[in-house]
Formats: C-alpha cells, sequence, structure tokens
C-alpha cells in the first residue's frame, strides 16, 4: 500500500482541506477558501434520521452544513463555536463528530514527502536512500522461455506467478466492460498504457491539494509548481504515482507496449480519494465509496488506510475522550460505506499494510495521529493494542477482501502484515530482498506504469527522455513513436491490485449484463467466493517461525522472524492463498 500501514496503503478526516462532498450527482463540492476562526468536523449522524432533523441538530449545536453525503449520513460541518463537539453530542440524531484538523506542525518525517514515503514505506526500501539519480541498466529477470504479451512481460515474474500470461488467464479474458475503481492518489489517464482503458467521464477527483501546513512546511507541495499548475487536478492527473502503478497493474491493456494487467480488457476508473503527500482524509474516502455503488462500479482497489489513525481504538487508555470519539466516528462512517458500496454491487478490495506485524496479537502504534492539531505535537506511542477494539480502516472492515504480499520465492514479503483471519489472500507485491543472498535486487519489485510528469521531478529521466535510474524502464510501440515509462515498486499495495484485477475477471466471466450501468455485474459475495476457492493453497513455512534476512546496500544487515500459525489451506500469511487468474476463470 502506499502509506499502507506503515502502509496500503491514511485520511485524516478531511483535515486542512476545503470540504470535497459527493452531492447526489456524486459530483464533488468545494466551498473555496476556508474562513478564518472557523473549524470543520465531519458530522455523523444517526441511522435513518430526516435531513430536516439532522440540519436543525447541525444548527442547535451552532454549526453550518456546507455539503452532505446523504447515502452514508454524514456532512461536512463549519461552525466558530468552540464547544461544537460538545453541543453536538447532546443533540439526539448526531451519533458523532470528527475535527477537521488544521495541520500544523507535523513532525518532518511523516510529513511531505515523508508522508508519501509513509503511504508506501517499502518503496523508500527499493529506492534507497540518495539514489534516485545513481544511474545504472535496468533489471531484468529471464521470462522461462514462455510467450510474451507485451515488451516488457519478461520483467513481469508477478503475472507469470499467477498464470496471467499469453498461456494463461490472457487467453480466455472476459474483463471487458468490468469497471474496476481506483481509490488512490489519481490515476494518469494520458499514459498510453493506460489510456485505452481510462474512463475519463466517470472519473472524479474527491480531493484539493495542501500547499503547506500552519507553519508554512510543505504538505502536498506548491501548487504553481505542479506540472498542471492547480490544487484542484483533474480526474486523469497522477503527481503521486501509486494510483498510476496500481491501475496499470489491474488493468493494462495489451496494446503493443509496455505491460499488461492482470485484466486487460478491463475499464479503469480514478476515483482520487487520496493527497499528492499521501494523506487519505475520511470525507473523499467516504464520497468514493458512495460513488462508485452509486455508479455501477463493479471492483474498487483500496491500497490505504484512513488518516489519522493506523488503528482507530474507542477505548485506549492513551487516548482522550475527544480522541477516542473521534476513532469511532471514523470506523462508524467508513463501515457505512463500505456496506453501501458492496450493497450496490461493489468488491471491496484492500491491501494488507506494510508494518510487519501481525493483527491479531497485541500490537504497538508509534504513528498516529499521523499530523497534528496544535504546534509542536507528535506522534505519540500507543502501547498494548487491543486486536478486538482497535481496527484499521479500510482493511478490517467488514466485507473487504484483505490481500498481503508475496516475493518471486512465493515467501511472505518481508514487509508484509499478516495474521490468521486478518488476511483473506495473497497475491505478488514484491520484495527485492527474496534473493538468494538476500541482496537487493529492483526486478523481485512489480513493475507498472510511471507518469512521465513525475518520472521528470524524481530525476529518473533526464533532458532527453532517457531514463538514468535502475528502477525505471522505457518503452516504446513497434514504431518508436509511442513511448511511455515503468517503474518497480514494492507493497502490500501492490499486491492488492492484482487480487483485484482477478476479481475482475470473474465479474467479467461469471457475471451477467447490468441493465442498469451496462457492462457486466455480479455480487461481492459471488466475487469474493469464487476469489477465495481459485487461490492456491499455501501452507506456512517449516519452520513458522520464518526469519527474514536483508543485507542492506549501506553494508548493516536486519533480521526479523514473523509466525504463520493456521493450516495448509488457510493461515494468516497467504489467507486461503495465493490468487490465481487462470483457476478463478475456468472454476
Amino acid at each position: 500500500m502506499l502509506r499502507f500501514k506503515s502502509i496500503a496503503t491514511t485520511s485524516a478526516l478531511a483535515l486542512a482541506l476545503t470540504a470535497l462532498v459527493a452531492g447526489p450527482a456524486g459530483a464533488a463540492n468545494s466551498t473555496g477558501d476556508e474562513v478564518s476562526g472557523e473549524q470543520q468536523y465531519v458530522v455523523l449522524f444517526a441511522e435513518g434520521a430526516s435531513t430536516e432533523a439532522t440540519r436543525a441538530a447541525v444548527a442547535a449545536a451552532g454549526g453550518t452544513i456546507i455539503a452532505e453525503n446523504a447515502e452514508v449520513g454524514v456532512a461536512t460541518v463549519v461552525t466558530t463555536e468552540a464547544d461544537f463537539a460538545a453541543e453536538a453530542a447532546a443533540q439526539s440524531v448526531i451519533e458523532g463528530t470528527a475535527q477537521n484538523r488544521v495541520i500544523a506542525d507535523v513532525p518532518n518525517a511523516q510529513k511531505g514527502a515523508g508522508a508519501a514515503e509513509k503511504f508506501d514505506s517499502a518503496k523508500a526500501d527499493l529506492r534507497g536512500a540518495g539514489e534516485n539519480a545513481a544511474a545504472g541498466a535496468p533489471a531484468t529477470r529471464p521470462s522461462n522461455g514462455r510467450p510474451l504479451a507485451e515488451p516488457l512481460a519478461d520483467l513481469q515474474w508477478d503475472m507469470q506467478a499467477i498464470d496471467a500470461t499469453v498461456d494463461g488467464s490472457y487467453r480466455h479474458d472476459k474483463s471487458r466492460g468490468v469497471l474496476v475503481g481506483i481509490l488512490d492518489t489519481g490515476v494518469d489517464g494520458t499514459h498510453p498504457d493506460i489510456a485505452p482503458n481510462f474512463d475519463a467521464e466517470l472519473s472524479r477527483n474527491f480531493t484539493v491539494d495542501i500547499e503547506t501546513d500552519a507553519n508554512g512546511d510543505a504538505i502536498d507541495g506548491a501548487c504553481a509548481d505542479e506540472p498542471d499548475q492547480s490544487c484542484e487536478d483533474a480526474a486523469d492527473v497522477d503527481e503521486n504515482g501509486h494510483g498510476t502503478h496500481v491501475a496499470s497493474t489491474i488493468a493494462s491493456p495489451i496494446n503493443g507496449i509496455g505491460i499488461a494487467g492482470v485484466a486487460p480488457d478491463a475499464t479503469i476508473v480514478n476515483l482520487r480519494a487520496g493527497q499528492d503527500s499521501g494523506y487519505f482524509f475520511l470525507q473523499a474516502s467516504l464520497d468514493a465509496l458512495t460513488y462508485a455503488g452509486d455508479n455501477g462500479l463493479d471492483v474498487v482497489n483500496m491500497s490505504y488506510y484512513v488518516d489519522p489513525w493506523l488503528f482507530n481504538c474507542t477505548s485506549h487508555p492513551a487516548d482522550s475522550p475527544e480522541d477516542q470519539a473521534e476513532q469511532q466516528t471514523v470506523i462508524t462512517a467508513m463501515q457505512r460505506a463500505l456496506d453501501y458500496a458492496r450493497g450496490n454491487g461493489v468488491t471491496l478490495v484492500s491491501a494488507a499494510g506494510n508494518g510487519a506485524t501481525d493483527y491479531t496479537k497485541v500490537i504497538s502504534d508509534a504513528s498516529s495521529p499521523d499530523f497534528a492539531s496544535e504546534p509542536g505535537e507528535i506522534a505519540y506511542t500507543r502501547d498494548l493494542l487491543d486486536p478486538a477494539s482497535c481496527i484499521s480502516m479500510p482493511s478490517e472492515g467488514d466485507g473487504v477482501i484483505t490481500v498481503s504480499s508475496t516475493g518471486p520465492s512465493e515467501r511472505k514479503s518481508y514487509y508484509s502484515d499478516y495474521g490468521n483471519g486478518y488476511v483473506d489472500v495473497a497475491a505478488p507485491g514484491g520484495d527485492v530482498y527474496d534473493t538468494a543472498e538476500g541482496t537487493r535486487d529492483y526486478a523481485a519489485g512489480i513493475l507498472a506504469a510511471y507518469p512521465t510528469a513525475l518520472a521528470e521531478a524524481e530525476g529518473a529521466i533526464d533532458e532527453n527522455g532517457d531514463v538514468v535510474v535502475p528502477w525505471a524502464v522505457e518503452s516504446c510501440d513497434a514504431s518508436g513513436e509511442t513511448c511511455g515509462y515503468y517503474q518497480y515498486l514494492q507493497g502490500t499495495s501492490m499486491a492488492s491490485p492484482h487480487a483485484a484485477g482477478v476479481a475482475a475477471l470473474i465479474v467479467g466471466q461469471f457475471g451477467k449484463r447490468d441493465k442498469e450501468h451496462g457492462g457486466k455485474t455480479l455480487s461481492p459475495d459471488a466475487v469474493e467466493a469464487k476469489l477465495l476457492s481459485s487461490a492456491v493453497d499455501t501452507a506456512c513455512p517449516v519452520p513458522a517461525d520464518f526469519t527474514y534476512v536483508r543485507h542492506l546496500p549501506n553494508g548493516t544487515t536486519a533480521t526479523s522472524t514473523h509466525t504463520c500459525e493456521g493450516s495448509p489451506t488457510k493461515n494468516g500469511f497467504y489467507g486461503d492463498g495465493i490468487v490465481n487468474a487462470l483457476a478463478a476463470i475456468r472454476r
């Protein structure tokens, strides 16, 4: 996941954003500049409360509604009343509130580019500190003599591992008409290996960039310096690269350039819910899920967690009553949105996270809250988190298929979160230390599309457009006139889209005509059952206490031991097994 739990894959209740909420037609609404002295809240209403009652309750508490999401029962509210939360709690139709905190003094490791790397915590380990401009030949991996779908298919060990190949699932792919939503940092809809399958008309951006925090330090960065010079990006823009990589893994077409995705005939819909910096705010997540349910999407991929809490705990003693109430609001609001989407035919797929921890055990969290509400406030360590009362969203939401990550040898990736009863399936997400020597190999990551503007900004290509780093690749079509860039990433963020792609294949193979929206449709229950039953059973390692040894580029060695619990057919490393594209559509 990008920041995915240590991630996948981060929402802080619309933080210092101007409110963005889907209206009845699902369009994003912006309120413009914030008014000095006003505070913003996400307000959660009791289920079944009438519009008249909810609006009256907000007014009685001293707030003004600026945007509403009636399907989920939330509203964005502004107020100048210091005791708004307490007054709101006294209203019978208000179930909870969560402040849209203004970012103040976020620690250096957690803001701007740091947050983006946390979003995909394994990204820095793949590239290495200070190596972005290190020249070198692209990583390569043999194709074992198999026929290739695309020019870079020999670098796609991940597709070979799940039989998404010319002599595998591509022979039977019927995913045309299947809509896959990418809840992420955006999707570069102009990339030549995405554009043929990209639905610009359905795509939406539910966010607004945040340039700086209250101290003037960069969060998303100056909008004037961005490629589009705007804080309100179009719905075909990705200035982080994570969402584009995810979309490409799911549905890059077979078109004579670059790579092919798991479901190369599926349609990509950008539902941007994440900031450039890697933060994922609650309101954007709620609105994106609601939109997916209202517009006939078949599958959504969520490689992130909702900020500011990696784990939302309702009774942890280290948290103030106000923070406990906020976390309960996050849990309830997200579950409503997940239920709404799933109830409208959307299969929900999420990354397990990159924290290298067992989610079924007592755990510590030193990353939350991951932004500050007051100058000088920093994240604090919350020890002894009880998995029964602490939930990470969306990966632990009801009805969500949670995906752990594997490397080329099929071992669970060293960074992947796990847990017997937490992980549903596993999929290739990359593990650059899954080598015989335990040293780094870029080719053990996942290769997928890379926005050209971002490649330029990150120094991956020079002024002539030539690749100058070992973790990026260029590919052109037969004419040499149309070219695109691709980058290696690793994370459960990269594993989840492999499972989402297989889910899209299942809808295409077994679905029926969607009379309301066109294309095909299949109930999420049926998709999940097919996905899990077709996954290849993968037993725990022997011994079950598996020790990872990584010889890092700086000359040091890192070791860690993870314990796999469960049976050969269902366990904490692999869930019901490693997804398989061919098996899923042949059963």
